[in-house]
């Protein structure tokens, strides 16, 4: 059930970003959002306190957020008023991945033993857009010593490993198979 409420939020919301021709900006203003709410337990706790006054709870969403779009903190406002705000990691997932449908793209996070440049993300990008039928995709680079070399890709559901550790993996059990 309470998915499918941050669902329509997300829903409605995306429509005003699209109507507003803003869906790129209210996304970064989202994500910032749920980064403050995962980041910040202390804060959803008190705005979800029941008795924690509601003005006091919207003074201080209008507060943190003051320089982020109207609509984005009408919307949390609301969710205030409806003892909904703990929906709010959901519906950003859910509006991205709606901005995502609308942009034909997809997240993607690449493991790499080192920092990618901006013009090795953009090549991973187009070759890895292709393969699962986007046009491109946002990548997150994480830092994983433990590969050697090479590199990981995750987009969704699937993986895409390169890495030399996995590469010596895969000797070591055929050898062990061999033997």
């Amino acid at each position: 059930m309470i998915g499918g409420v941050a669902k329509r939020y997300a829903s409605a919301l995306f429509q005003i970003a699209k109507e507003k021709n803003q869906v790129k900006q209210f996304e970064e203003e989202l994500r910032i959002v749920k980064q403050v709410f995962v980041e910040n337990q202390k804060m959803l706790q008190i705005l979800e306190h029941p008795k924690v006054l509601l003005e006091n709870k919207k003074s201080l969403v209008n507060e943190a957020f003051s320089s982020l779009s109207a609509e984005i903190i009408n919307t949390l406002l609301l969710l205030i008023d409806r003892h909904r705000i703990r929906l709010v990691p959901e519906l950003v997932d859910n509006f991205v991945e709606l901005a995502n449908e609308e942009q034909q793209t997809a997240e993607a996070t690449v493991y790499s033993v080192r920092p990618l440049k901006d013009e090795e993300k953009q090549a991973l990008s187009e070759v890895f857009a292709q393969k699962v039928g986007k046009k491109s995709l946002k990548i997150t680079n994480i830092i994983d010593q433990n590969l050697i070399g090479g590199l990981k890709l995750q987009i969704g559901n699937r993986i895409f490993d390169g890495s030399i550790k996995s590469k010596l993996e895969r000797i070591g059990r055929n050898l062990a198979k061999s033997s």
